[in-house]
Parts: structure tokens; sequence; C-alpha cells
């Protein structure tokens, strides 16, 4: 009878688990109200951008500032903007950069991905490069521009030359993180099962590392945008066309204010979409696949 009354309880209480778990999963996976993602996702960065707007408003209408060549204000930068759209130049200096900065990205991940992959799993190549890889991290990308002129003259190889010097050593880092936080289990549980060589590199290794690759990978193309930011200020040319940077470097030298602002409002939006559009969703699939970011 006592055996009984305790298979059902131990039945019951696995019922409840069961059921438990059911619930969580179904809170889990529920989508979102937009409400809520409005109040919490949307409405604080407009919030903010009111704030800086206000408060730029209020410097040029209190005449704190009242050189309008040192602070044009907003609705001469929204003018600015809006000749420019109105001339269809607006989307050539963004296309000139935007695509510039991603082919240029593309071509420093097809080089940083194996020279991550060979710097963490050979021991001598670690000992040889990596210290480089980490000097070259911290070398700002400007002072690449003048070596690069000089070998490759002013064109876009140039540009990409300056890319790409900025943006491996980030991704190969990110990648050797990636694979130095692989919990050593994994990689026996693959040899076990038969994935060693290239077949335990990409079963084993290149997904479990996925959470520090990704975030070289982000932090990569920082370093791409803004190597092609000083790239195109400095080595201003008429053949190379004018993207954001040379938008830029032509409102300081024609001292208008109102054109470097748009310049920089530009490049800023351009960092904020990317990072929006293509990395911040690739961040949160890796988290959420791991159990690391549950929605809410």
């Amino acid at each position: 009878m006592a055996s009984t009354e305790t298979k059902t309880t131990d039945s019951s209480g696995l019922a409840g688990i069961e059921a438990g778990l059911d619930a969580l999963e179904s809170s889990v996976t529920r989508r979102t109200p937009f409400r809520q993602t409005f109040v919490n996702k949307i409405l604080p960065p407009i919030i903010a951008v009111a704030v800086v707007l206000v408060v730029w408003q209020g410097l040029i209408s209190f005449e704190i500032v009242t050189d309008p060549s040192k602070l044009p204000s907003p609705s001469a930068v929204w003018h600015t903007l809006q000749d420019a759209w109105l001339q269809g130049t607006l989307l050539g200096y963004i296309w000139t950069s935007v695509s510039r900065g991603l082919l240029g990205f593309l071509f420093a991940l097809v080089i940083g991905t194996p020279l991550g992959l060979l710097v963490a799993r050979v021991r001598f190549v670690r000992a040889a490069i990596h210290p480089i890889l980490s000097g070259l991290q911290s070398l700002p990308s400007v002072a690449w521009v003048p070596p690069a002129v000089i070998w490759l003259g002013l064109n876009n190889s140039m540009m990409y030359a300056v890319i790409l010097l900025g943006a491996v050593p980030s991704i190969a880092n990110g990648l050797v993180s990636g694979v130095d936080q692989v919990p050593p289990l994994f990689l026996r549980a693959g040899r076990t099962m038969g994935a060693t060589g290239l077949k335990g590199t990409w079963h084993i290794t290149l997904p479990a590392s996925l959470p520090g690759y990704v975030a070289g990978l982000k932090q990569g193309w920082a370093f791409s945008w803004r190597s092609l930011m000083a790239a195109e200020i400095i080595a201003s040319f008429p053949d190379l066309g004018v993207g954001l940077g040379q938008l830029l470097e032509n409102g300081r030298n024609a001292s208008d204010m109102a054109m470097v602002f748009e310049a920089i409002l530009l490049i800023l939006f351009v960092g904020i979409a990317i990072d929006l559009l293509i990395f911040s969703p690739l961040e949160r699939w890796v988290l959420r696949s791991r159990g690391l970011l549950v929605k809410s």
C-alpha cells in the first residue's frame, strides 16, 4: 500500500515538474507585446535623441553659442541634408562608403577567420603571431593611411588595404578568444565521435567558439568603418568619388559646419544601422541558441 502511494506521489511529482517545464517553455516562446518592445527598446533612444536636440537648440536659442560657424542650428543641418537629398547626392555619399566598408570587411573576414584558427590551434604560430596581432589591434588605423598611399597610390586598393589592416587583427583575435573558451569536453566528445581535423573544426570548434567570434566580427566592423573614414578624410582624390569621409573633409575645407555635422550624423547613422541590422540580430541568435538570452 505504501509502495503504491509512493509511486502515485512520484508520478504526480513528475507530472508537476513536467507541467512546470511546459509552462516555462510556453512563457519563453511567447511573443513579446509590441507595447513592451516599444517602451523598452524603441522609446529610450527616441528620448535620448530628443534630449540631445533640445540641448543643441537651447545652446543656439539662449545665445550660449552665437557663432553659426562654430555650431550650426539643427534646422541648418536638416536643410543641408534635405538639399543633398533633393540634389540626389545623399545616397551616393552613403553608398560610396558603405560599399567600400562592407567589401573590405568581407575581405577581412576571409583572411581573419583562417588566420584566427591557425593561431588558435598551432602552438608555434600562436607564439609567433598572436602578440603581433594584439599590437596591430591597438595601433590606430589612421597610421596605416600614409604608407598605404605611398605603396598603392590614391585608389580603392589603398582603401581596402587600410580596412584589412584595421579589421583582420580584431577578427582573428576574436576567434582565438572564442576557441580558447571552448570546453575541452566538447573537443574530446567530438574526437570520440570521429570529428577530427577539418571536420572537428567545422562541426565542433567553430560552433562552440561563436560567441567570441561574433564579438570579434562586431569589433572588426567597427575598426573597418573607422579605418575607412580615416582613409577617406586623409587620402581625398576626385577619382575615388565622394564618400562620407570625403564629405566631412569638404565641409572642413569650406568652413561649412552644417556640412561637417551632416557628414558626422551620416557616419553615425550608418554605423548604428549596420549594427542593428546585422550584428545585433546575429549576436542575439548566438546567445539565444545557447540559452543565454531568454525572451520575456
